[in-house]
């Protein structure tokens, strides 16, 4: 079973960019479809980004879309996303998480119950 460490959030102002970085360990990370998912105070959890265990490809809800940049190294178990043009609105818990599934579809990589591991979160705020 893999582990998840995020790390990279903070606080910047509105404009401004952050690279959240997430580290797994404790399985063969290239096995896996990976996401960012986030949660503002009050609000459900949603789908941010994801990105299958190729790279090859990549989801982004509209929300996000052109602003932010997902990527992974298999070779440094590690995902990331690039948040850059962040808004008051982006302010949120992020989370990474982690699919097992063998099926790689827009839907199983964008609902939030396909993902059997998560991170403990790292917190973005963003000022106006």
């Amino acid at each position: 079973q893999v582990q998840l460490v995020e790390s990279g959030g903070g606080l910047v102002q509105a404009g401004g960019s952050l690279r959240l970085s997430c580290v797994a360990s404790g399985g063969t990370f290239s096995r896996y479809g990976m996401g960012w998912f986030r949660q503002a105070p009050g609000k459900e959890r949603t789908f941010a980004a994801a990105i299958s265990w190729s790279g090859g490809m990549i989801y982004y809800a509209d929300s996000v879309k052109g602003r932010f940049t997902i990527s992974r190294d298999n070779a440094e178990n590690t995902v990331y996303l690039q948040m850059n043009s962040l808004k008051p609105e982006d302010t949120a818990v992020y989370y990474c998480a982690a699919t097992g599934l063998a099926s790689q579809t827009t839907k199983v990589l964008t609902t939030t119950r396909t993902y059997t591991t998560w991170g403990q979160g790292t917190q973005v705020t963003v000022s106006s």
